[in-house]
């Protein structure tokens, strides 16, 4: 499986782009700016994207969702419980001095569970509130891989402190949801460095 991960905008948001070597058939996730990067490393790898996934409706992580749609034709497949967030992304251009891109209504709201594959690779969704209400993990089986938005990070946890965050539900979502995959599982978070499911459970401080 082909994995770019890359920061991208003024918060360095993690893009990450999964490809299958031989569909050629790819995912985009949380595309929240640079455009021209995103689709020189889809041509790079000769990928056609098929799906655009965010995990949760911050600017950061969504700000080139509808952009990288109306490019490549590929579905939007983001939390409905995430609209609210949607709703105010005039004010969350606001809190960083942006102008206030053009975002829309999820294509497809997933289910948690729900099962989401592009030819080559099979990702399934865990719904992880408490960073917003609609936050979403993406585990990769095949990989050994979670893309986990700003639920968890390395060393860390998401904040809460914006509109929609809890931080019990967070810590929930982490404990039910996150720790209980394979230790050696690869940790893709938001921002910052990868990580692993084991070391988190070792040493992060918000889960000791």
């Amino acid at each position: 499986m082909i994995r770019e991960t890359f920061p991208v905008g003024i918060l360095q948001c993690n893009c990450t782009i999964l490809g299958d070597e031989t569909s050629r058939e790819a995912i985009v996730v949380d595309p929240g700016y640079e455009i021209p990067r995103i689709l020189t490393l889809l041509a790079r790898h000769r990928l056609t994207v098929r799906q655009i996934v965010v995990t949760h409706a911050h600017i950061d992580h969504i700000a080139s969702a509808l952009a990288l749609k109306k490019i490549t034709g590929a579905p939007i497949i983001y939390n409905q419980a995430d609209l609210p967030l949607v709703a105010m992304m005039e004010q969350q251009a606001g809190w960083i001095a942006v102008a206030t891109p053009e975002v829309a209504p999820p294509d497809h709201s997933p289910a948690d569970g729900e099962i989401l594959s592009v030819r080559g690779i099979e990702t399934t969704i865990l719904h992880t509130p408490g960073h917003t209400e609609g936050s979403v993990s993406l585990y990769v089986p095949q990989a050994g891989l979670l893309l986990a938005g700003d639920t968890l990070f390395a060393g860390s946890v998401g904040r809460t402190d914006l509109p929609g965050g809890d931080f019990r539900k967070m810590l929930a979502s982490i404990r039910e949801r996150l720790l209980p995959l394979p230790p050696e599982t690869v940790v893709v978070p938001g921002h910052g460095p990868d990580t692993t499911i084991g070391e988190e459970v070792f040493s992060n401080p918000f889960l000791q």
